[in-house]
């Protein structure tokens, strides 16, 4: 199955006006770059391709042109079932990676039932200094760690992934304020150390404060522990 075969099944799926609206939700990614299928769509697609068994040709062709042929083979190797063959496919195509979007779309089940060899890979990714990598192991963490098999050590693994990117201090908020709605007291402990820089810290405590599932007691608690970057020397802008 050729990219170009491909290529044809996305624009038979374009959504002119879907595509003007996610381009402002992604602006790494270039707009002519996009083609704009929406994700139910991409989701089916993939599900069709996959049936037919013939996608490694456009799976080796890295790097991809089109902004949904990455989200296309991000949902190919959701249906991998093999954890090894998996892990290898991610490994080939996360530096590939260029934005959020397609960085977060991926959740191989794969990776679930191997969580003690995962939690390996993760420390693998965060130190690989590829944005997009290091988030995608932050959001490995997020999804599969902070549940039965959470351990305060995890919490350090993200407080230590310090950054100026971004993207990479946006997921590490989004996992400190997810930790406090579910590992409330050992979260707190590291939001009360001041460990975290002032920017990833307040957004941490933003999104926490916004949540369902923070009490009224916890959310004034929270309020008080913002700090405020005008007295405090800081990295992030």
């Amino acid at each position: 199955m050729t990219t170009e075969f491909i290529r044809e099944q996305l624009f038979e799926l374009q959504d002119a006006e879907y595509k003007a609206f996610h381009a402002r939700l992604i602006p790494t990614v270039n707009p002519g770059l996009i083609i704009g299928v929406r994700t139910p769509e991409l989701r089916k697609l993939s599900k069709k391709l996959w049936k037919k068994g013939e996608t490694g040709a456009f799976m080796a062709e890295l790097p991809h042109y089109y902004y949904e042929e990455n989200n296309l083979h991000g949902f190919f190797i959701e249906q991998i079932k093999d954890y090894d063959t998996c892990l290898e496919a991610l490994n080939a195509f996360l530096p590939y990676v260029d934005n959020w979007a397609t960085c977060d779309l991926m959740s191989p089940k794969a990776l679930a039932r191997h969580k003690d060899r995962l939690l390996l890979q993760i420390r693998i990714w965060l130190a690989s200094g590829h944005t997009y990598t290091v988030r995608f192991a932050i959001g490995m963490l997020m999804r599969y760690f902070l549940d039965e098999d959470f351990e305060d050590s995890y919490l350090d693994l993200v407080a230590e992934a310090e950054s100026e990117e971004y993207y990479i201090n946006m997921m590490r908020a989004w996992y400190f304020a997810t930790a406090l709605a579910k590992q409330y007291d050992a979260a707190l402990a590291v939001i009360e150390s001041g460990r975290l820089d002032i920017w990833t810290h307040n957004k941490a405590i933003q999104k926490a404060v916004e949540s369902y599932r923070i009490t009224a007691q916890q959310k004034t608690c929270l309020r008080s522990l913002r700090r405020n970057p005008r007295t405090e020397q800081h990295k992030y802008k």
